[in-house]
């Protein structure tokens, strides 16, 4: 079955206050009685990992909670979306904690907080 895919009503770009990109560490160190310590690899590929805000109306975060809820079966299922950087095809999927919403001067407009993983 294929993946789900990010909402076209949806912002397409994060903020740039709030978005960071982490590599995950690929290494496992071992102690030896005397000398330096042992370092290989432990993966082939590495996953990325993402903080990102995205700053939504009241239309878009309906779409946003339907596609999180409903598509993605609370935020359990994979998605197909533009890398926030680099704008080139990746698949997705939430981590936690869950996505966080928090109002803009009322009801109109809201951020979303989200953390997310990259897939190989």
């Amino acid at each position: 079955m294929a993946n789900a895919v990010w909402p076209v009503g949806l912002p397409e770009y994060a903020l740039e206050n709030g978005y960071q990109e982490s590599l995950e560490d690929q290494t496992i160190e071992t102690q030896m009685d005397s000398g330096p310590a042992k370092i290989r690899r432990r993966f082939t590929t590495a996953f990325r990992k993402y903080q990102l805000v995205i700053q939504m109306d009241a239309d878009q975060m309906a779409l946003f909670e339907t596609f999180y809820l409903v598509t993605l079966q609370g935020g359990s299922l994979p998605f197909d979306w533009l890398h926030p950087r680099t704008r080139t095809p990746k698949t997705f999927r939430f981590r936690r904690p869950p996505p966080s919403i928090a109002p803009i001067g009322g009801t109109q407009y809201c951020r979303v907080s989200m953390a997310l993983e990259s897939l190989p």
